[in-house]
């Protein structure tokens, strides 16, 4: 764990240097000491892809669609092929966070995701996606998404939220779960739990004829009850043949998200629940957004198919999330 430099961006996300911002009053004591636990690593070379797998639009431009098309599914065939986009990324979710473990960086865990992902004959989604160099995301502590893979090793009492994304078929599927590293307190357990209660109630408010605004209510409230806080700079989106689509799905509650769910959409549930402020700054690399505060911050992910009577978690798995698996092994 290292202290702010005088030098390094001050915490509050003001853009100043932390020895002309706060750290004279976090000397005084004015305010509570701030740590931060994740510093940039050295980033390995852009992995390859063999070229008989198919590619997204992006892969070799790095220019992602502007256009917002509709999630919404009207054939059988679409279906299907979510399905199985899905599938793929959950099986790379469970392969990569079974590696987690005190010592692996986060460089070794993008391989094992790489290279599951192509041996399944998909494509790492976020692989060179607006210029991503990486194709998971791996987001430790006070890091909220969009971590890049590096050469920092893992450290006993961590928390890691790793994100998946493959693209198969014509089709995205996404997923990811923040799991611990070794042993750690017994307040990141608090936090880790309460992001997945609050995913899942979540995805309980999904049937046809909701309006959207349900699915930031019912994370609000779980969040609301821990005393925690939740993001509203990143959020769930549509997916299908592109990455994102429309809807975009709020996490916090706002009645302007009063657009229905209708049978066929497929969209992510994916809630960043800290346990300060909300609020977040960007690294200089343009991708890792870390609370403001250095609080930690926790998320996890499912892709959801809307059916005629309520929904189908397509990411879903064996449908015991990694921390519920250690306590019973």
């Amino acid at each position: 764990m290292t202290k702010i430099g005088r030098n390094d961006p001050c915490w509050c996300g003001s853009g100043k240097k932390y020895k002309t911002c706060h750290l004279g009053s976090d000397v005084e004591g004015k305010t509570a000491p701030v740590i931060k636990t994740v510093e940039a690593g050295k980033i390995s070379p852009i992995r390859t892809v063999p070229p008989e797998i198919k590619r997204p639009e992006y892969a070799e431009s790095g220019k992602a669609s502007r256009k917002r098309l509709s999630c919404l599914k009207t054939t059988e065939d679409e279906i299907e092929r979510m399905r199985k986009a899905c599938i793929a990324a959950r099986t790379v979710l469970d392969t990569t966070i079974a590696a987690v473990r005190p010592g692996i960086t986060t460089d070794e865990l993008d391989k094992i995701a790489h290279e599951t992902t192509i041996g399944l004959g998909a494509y790492p989604s976020t692989l060179n996606y607006q210029g991503y160099k990486k194709s998971v995301c791996t987001s430790i502590n006070e890091v909220i998404c969009h971590g890049i893979p590096d050469d920092r090793p893992l450290r006993n009492g961590d928390i890691v939220n790793v994100d998946v994304t493959v693209y198969i078929d014509g089709m995205h599927g996404d997923c990811s779960e923040t799991v611990y590293v070794g042993h750690v307190d017994p307040a990141a357990e608090r936090l880790v739990k309460a992001t997945h209660e609050a995913m899942m109630a979540a995805i309980d408010e999904v049937r046809p004829g909701q309006p959207f605004y349900v699915i930031g209510r019912a994370i609000d409230e779980v969040a609301k009850k821990y005393g925690y806080s939740v993001v509203r700079d990143f959020t769930g989106h549509g997916i299908g043949s592109l990455f994102h689509m429309d809807p975009q799905v709020l996490h916090y509650f706002t009645p302007r998200m009063s657009e229905r769910m209708q049978t066929g959409m497929t969209f992510t549930i994916e809630p960043m629940i800290n346990e300060g402020t909300w609020r977040c700054s960007i690294w200089p690399d343009n991708w890792t957004a870390v609370t403001t505060d250095l609080k930690r911050s926790a998320q996890f992910e499912h892709t959801i198919l809307v059916t005629d009577d309520g929904h189908d978690i397509l990411t879903l798995g064996s449908g015991v999330p990694w921390f519920k698996k250690e306590a019973s092994a």
